[in-house]
């Protein structure tokens, strides 16, 4: 650990066998003479989420139910009858970016067509066409978190994490002559260079919290049952002698939380190894049968990254073309893929559209996560951009147009929220990409995928708001 005389180091970590747990941000790690102007400990962190199979809402009938996208452009939308309703607690959160279309993922050769599946994730934060091969030549573009992680993700200990919730270990050729590391991935640091997503949040937690020591003691410490902080206690005391008692508050809170993730974890991987069934047959022991716990699990190793700033660039694969897997919770018992062919039918639009749902009331467990993580005088949502989207449109007939999009977070005060933007016709979703690449500090990018130009995020081309 290294202290000043003046402050503490952002820098600052707890050491112990098998653990390196870095810090929060405290009051103490800026100079006295900063902490009355207000500075900003933070730059923005970026959560880039990819879910498959697209939605309800992007074909004629559910356009007109409102199954995606509220009816009402600008501040005064209701999310009601929407898949978007669980996000109404955070609707000053949230910028709706509804009507764009990805160009890329569509087939441009006839033996390209039918591979929607096998190609659209490796397009959806490339904006980029994929090279259809199924040998190691793959081809498709840098993508979105890759080129923010490469410019600003230098400056932390993990430029950028990937995790994923289905199973990425595919080899070789899949199907339509397109390698499977198209599907395993969303994550490219360069056109031929796809990156590795973590199933397993043991592996993530151990990225995080585990580098010190060897892999010898690591193991060491998960067989004796014991929490990493259970490793520093003296070095806990030593620091808590230092700081003040908001920080001293603020420290036993993220240490708190750190015992509770590893506990959750110690807890899947014992019913993983009781000899009881499972119902992931083949999962990693880390990885729980529950698609909910395994997915707030990653949330809650996003949101401690990112207190510690060990990195501020995540991609979230939350699923896997063409799974069929089963949400019991969405109170819809078929499985995905065969659910998001709904051939049309209302009926079976609305069930598709009850997923799309349920997968979206996930995500405000991580913005209230984000909201309570205060940083200086902000927090942690209002310090991140969130991108959740599908690289599919209508999933029946496997097109790219009207795909769904939102982004949650304020980007560090650049996208102020609570608003909805229709975008034109034929507007492809790279615009939206650019201009989120542009706020976030990349300002000398001109172009990103088949981008057209910037599609304004901020509301000031809608009408003003008229009062009485």
């Amino acid at each position: 650990m290294y202290v000043t005389n003046k402050h503490l180091s952002r820098r600052a970590v707890l050491r112990g066998m098998g653990a390196t747990v870095a810090l929060p941000y405290l009051s103490a790690m800026l100079p006295a003479s900063k902490l009355t102007a207000g500075a900003s400990p933070a730059r923005t962190r970026l959560v880039a989420i990819e879910m498959v199979h697209g939605a309800a809402g992007s074909n004629a009938l559910g356009i007109e139910k409102n199954l995606w996208a509220p009816a009402a452009v600008g501040r005064d939308f209701d999310l009601t009858p929407s898949s978007l309703s669980p996000l109404e607690p955070f609707r000053e959160h949230i910028t709706i970016v509804s009507n764009t279309d990805i160009r890329n993922a569509e087939a441009f050769t006839s033996p390209e067509i039918g591979g929607d599946h096998f190609r659209s994730s490796s397009v959806f934060l490339t904006q980029s066409h994929p090279t259809q091969t199924e040998g190691s030549d793959v081809n498709v573009g840098t993508s979105l978190d890759q080129i923010y992680a490469q410019r600003f993700g230098q400056e932390t200990p993990i430029p950028s994490m990937q995790l994923a919730i289905e199973n990425v270990d595919q080899a070789g050729g899949c199907s339509y002559g397109y390698a499977c590391v198209y599907m395993d991935t969303i994550s490219w640091a360069s056109p031929t260079g796809p990156l590795p997503m973590i199933r397993d949040p043991r592996l993530a937690f151990d990225q995080l919290f585990g580098s010190g020591g060897t892999p010898e003691k690591r193991a060491a410490r998960r067989r004796a049952q014991k929490s990493i902080l259970d490793w520093i206690p003296d070095e806990v005391a030593r620091l808590k002698m230092s700081l003040g008692p908001e920080d001293r508050g603020r420290l036993d809170d993220y240490l708190e939380n750190i015992r509770e993730i590893e506990r959750r974890i110690q807890k899947v991987e014992e019913r993983n190894t009781s000899g009881e069934p499972r119902n992931l047959r083949g999962a990693p022991i880390g990885v729980p049968d529950s698609y909910g716990e395994h997915v707030e699990l990653m949330f809650d190793l996003m949101t401690l990254a990112f207190e510690a700033d060990l990195t501020r660039v995540f991609s979230f694969k939350m699923s896997r073309d063409v799974s069929g897997r089963v949400f019991p919770e969405s109170g819809v018992m078929e499985g995905f893929h065969n659910a998001s062919h709904h051939r049309g039918q209302e009926k079976t639009l609305v069930e598709l559209s009850k997923i799309n749902r349920y997968h979206v009331s996930l995500i405000p467990y991580l913005l209230e996560k984000l909201k309570g993580a205060k940083e200086g005088e902000s927090d942690l949502l209002q310090n991140t951009v969130l991108l959740y989207g599908s690289p599919i449109g209508d999933p029946n007939i496997h097109n790219h147009k009207r795909c769904p999009l939102f982004l949650a977070g304020h980007g560090g005060g650049r996208i102020p929220g609570g608003l909805h933007i229709k975008a034109a016709d034929e507007t492809p979703m790279a615009n939206v990409m650019l201009t989120l690449l542009h706020d976030l500090g990349l300002e000398d990018l001109e172009s990103f995928g088949d981008s057209t130009g910037e599609l304004d995020l901020t509301g000031s081309s809608l009408a003003p708001v008229v009062t009485s």
